[in-house]
């Protein structure tokens, strides 16, 4: 059961940098069509229940650039006295992204990846309780004791629980290499392995386009390094032109 809970941690965990943020948001690197249907699917299968809109996550991103802890950020910490008001408001501003009608929103919705037909299937309450049908009978057959159930509700919302600790953690905690950046970015892990690589806040506000989250020698960024990988054997087409200096 620890197998498939942290199979599901970091696979949830890698569609969302990878193929939402990475991708869908800043567009730091390329995809064939056939590979953009692939990841689209992927994100939709890995983050089951907690399956977040690639359109909608890029605008909410974007927003949070654009305004990053003022007023317009749809997810600052520095307004919040805890993590769940912040997983409130996030939330209520992830549904006016998807509704498509505020105007302020819309303006950061051009160059997203979007399939409709698979956005609304995803987002049908029947296939989300059918995810968590599935989780609940995978510990059914293998929990070893009724305390492993209580993990369970971390699969349901894992897409939001990624958010919160990134969001909450990455503008309250950890040390700085990019005082300029004009918000309350930090730098939480030197080696991010508990998000791989999200929780180098500071820097990527400091640089949002750049691939490497990791500025430093001692910093590690893993998604990373998967890409250039990727890369190398012709998956992705890497857009970011610092980068193809190197």
């Amino acid at each position: 059961m620890l197998i498939f809970f942290i199979g599901h941690w970091f696979s949830s965990l890698f569609v969302q940098t990878f193929f939402l943020h990475r991708f869908a948001s800043h567009r730091m690197f390329k995809l064939s069509e056939r590979w953009l249907k692939f990841w689209y699917v992927t994100t939709v299968i890995l983050q089951g229940v907690s399956f977040l809109n690639p359109r909608a996550y890029a605008i909410l991103h974007r927003r949070h650039h654009a305004y990053s802890d003022g007023v317009l950020d749809p997810h600052s910490p520095m307004r919040h006295r805890n993590v769940f008001s912040l997983m409130r408001e996030t939330y209520e501003n992830y549904l006016t992204a998807l509704s498509r009608n505020n105007k302020e929103f819309e303006k950061y919705g051009s160059n997203i990846p979007e399939w409709p037909w698979l956005d609304r299937l995803a987002d049908q309450w029947s296939v989300r309780i059918g995810f968590v049908v599935v989780y609940t009978l995978i510990y059914i057959v293998f929990a070893p004791s009724i305390w492993w159930f209580l993990l369970l509700p971390i699969h349901f919302i894992m897409g939001p629980i990624h958010g919160a600790i990134v969001n909450w953690g990455g503008h309250k905690y950890g040390y700085v290499n990019h005082p300029d950046t004009g918000d309350h970015s930090r730098n939480t892990l030197p080696f991010d392995f508990l998000t791989l690589g999200e929780l180098f806040q500071n820097n990527h506000h400091h640089s949002p386009g750049r691939l490497n989250f990791a500025h430093r020698w001692y910093e590690i960024d893993p998604v990373y390094w998967v890409i250039r990988l990727m890369a190398v054997i012709g998956l992705v087409q890497i857009t970011d032109t610092k980068l193809k200096q190197i």
